[in-house]
């Protein structure tokens, strides 16, 4: 299906190039699963296409909930389609100026193909080839992005399918911050100027590095010539075969349906579901658990985020190996599973996965004391045993100072007056009923301080209040410190919603969330009175 060339006296693999036009997010879907499968049956050469979307599309990755990642009101109203990716990683936004591009090939013509987190950086290296050629330093983000002064231009992802590889990118050109916001669930409820701001501090596009947006043709030009010199091939025209037409008009409509777009990754209402989330350094990784409270049998599990997974479907065998089993086995069957079918999650271990099983079991320990479902999962452990109602002890509460009223003398103070403005107060109140010390903190630093104290005195725990994306980034760092601690997370709009987390790691935040006081009165006299 291709052939060797002379090129400048050298040997050269001769690869197709396909621009597919503009599609909607369904159909370029199908073409995907379509050229994969006709290669994976030898019936088509080695392939570098090029996408794009018209409507504009939120694509979730393959191990995503799409209720989860995408604002489904928004994407309605605005008419933006809606579809799933057969490659993981994160929930992305194509407008009709982005570009996608994807390598369908057989693993053979790849060196070292195995080798996957340099099979990333390598593929990479075409996107950066190609900005050079436009005027534009990039360079590879690990653990699979491209980046322009620190800040995204590209990301990929890949999946397999037997000998046959599909691995995909894209490249921004132009950005509609407002929409990529209000399209995914980016919790800022006010897009003001600042806040669009801190967005452009991670991300940038073509028209922003220089200064207008080049033409299709040429951006489409400079991609060949950077990925025919990445991959030593030589690229030819070509237009899809007849087995690949009938095979998208035969997938078409299964990714049209709801079926592929959920993917059954919708969590069951009714089974009291329990969760436990890390961030791993392949991604993120969240596990949704129903237990049966008396038996201890796992009656569902879903394991979410946006790592990769090679096959991609794996997680979903997982899920069904674990279904109607004993949480005791939980372990046995995790570590068989990836032992027997030879599965890898990059950047995430058997291990991860079963510690985030056992975690979200053990938080249902806190129903006993009256908790609700809702509250039992704003509670984020830091040592595992801190799940365990019975034996954790809270001798401080840690508030963060971003709760305290933005005008209040005391809000960058290590004190409070109890004034009633702030929820900070009535921690405050409550803490002292039950004999807590509490400690405002006031930055990541004093944090680390704190706890080294803690640690020297010997403390027997703490309950602690920050959002779920300080405590999945520093969850590692909190550990260390060796102190049992008790995270409740807190409401509104927090650092990390704002792109704020940089201000905030200085103690210079400068907005206000909430405390879940409601949580903490239920929490505290149980774990601040057992001493």
């Amino acid at each position: 299906m291709f052939r060797l060339t002379e090129c400048s006296g050298e040997e050269t693999v001769e690869w197709r190039l396909l621009d597919t036009g503009v599609r909607t997010a369904a159909e370029n879907m199908a073409l995907d699963d379509a050229l994969l499968e006709c290669r994976s049956s030898h019936l088509t050469p080695d392939t570098l296409r090029f996408l794009r979307f018209n409507p504009p599309a939120v694509l979730v990755g393959y191990h995503q909930d799409v209720e989860q990642e995408v604002r489904l009101s928004y994407v309605e109203e605005k008419g933006i389609d809606v579809n799933r990716r057969l490659t993981g990683g994160g929930a992305i936004y194509f407008d009709q100026s982005s570009i996608g591009w994807e390598i369908v090939a057989s693993k053979s013509a790849v060196p070292n193909y195995h080798a996957r987190e340099e099979l990333f950086k390598w593929m990479c290296q075409g996107v950066i080839y190609a900005l050079k050629t436009l005027g534009v330093e990039g360079a590879f983000r690990p653990k699979n992005d491209v980046e322009v002064n620190g800040r995204k231009i590209s990301g990929t992802g890949g999946v397999e399918r037997g000998e046959v590889f599909l691995f995909q990118g894209t490249l921004l050109t132009d950005f509609d911050v407002d929409s990529m916001i209000r399209a995914l669930r980016i919790p800022i409820v006010k897009l003001k100027d600042k806040e669009l701001k801190s967005v452009k501090q991670r991300v940038t596009c073509l028209s922003w590095e220089l200064g207008s947006t080049p033409s299709y043709q040429k951006i489409k030009e400079a991609l060949v010539k950077g990925f025919e010199k990445a991959l030593k091939v030589r690229l030819i025209e070509g237009s899809l075969t007849e087995a690949e037409e009938n095979m998208f008009k035969e997938k078409l409509p299964y990714f049209q349906s709801d079926q592929w777009i959920y993917s059954d990754r919708r969590l069951s209402h009714g089974l009291g579901m329990v969760h436990a989330v890390d961030k791993t350094p392949g991604g993120l990784v969240r596990v949704s658990l129903a237990l049966d409270r008396e038996s201890e049998i796992i009656k569902q599990v879903f394991i979410t985020g946006d790592f990769f997974t090679f096959p991609s479907r794996a997680i979903l065998d997982l899920e069904a190996a674990l279904k109607a089993t004993q949480l005791e086995e939980a372990q046995n069957i995790v570590e068989s599973f990836f032992a027997e079918k030879s599965v890898q999650i990059v950047g995430v271990t058997p291990g991860h996965i079963v510690e985030l099983i056992l975690e979200a079991a053990d938080k249902l320990s806190f129903e006993k004391i009256g908790l609700s479902e809702e509250e039992v999962n704003c509670l984020y452990p830091v040592l595992r045993h801190s799940l365990s109602e019975n034996g954790f002890e809270g001798e401080y509460l840690l508030l963060p100072y971003c709760a305290k009223d933005l005008s209040c003398k005391h809000r960058f103070l290590d004190s409070c007056e109890k004034c009633g403005v702030c929820s900070v107060g009535e921690a405050y109140e409550l803490a002292e009923r039950v004999g807590m010390k509490v400690i405002t903190i006031l930055s990541f630093e004093h944090l680390m301080e704190v706890l080294e104290k803690l640690r020297r005195e010997k403390a027997r725990g703490y309950v602690g209040c920050c959002c779920e994306a300080f405590y999945c980034k520093h969850r590692d760092d909190l550990e260390q410190a060796g102190v049992p601690g008790l995270i409740i997370g807190i409401e509104d709009q927090t650092c990390y919603d704002l792109g704020k987390e940089g201000e905030a790691y200085k103690g210079e935040f400068n907005a206000q969330t909430k405390l879940k006081t409601d949580l903490l009165e239920k929490l505290l006299p149980q774990v601040g009175r057992r001493r």
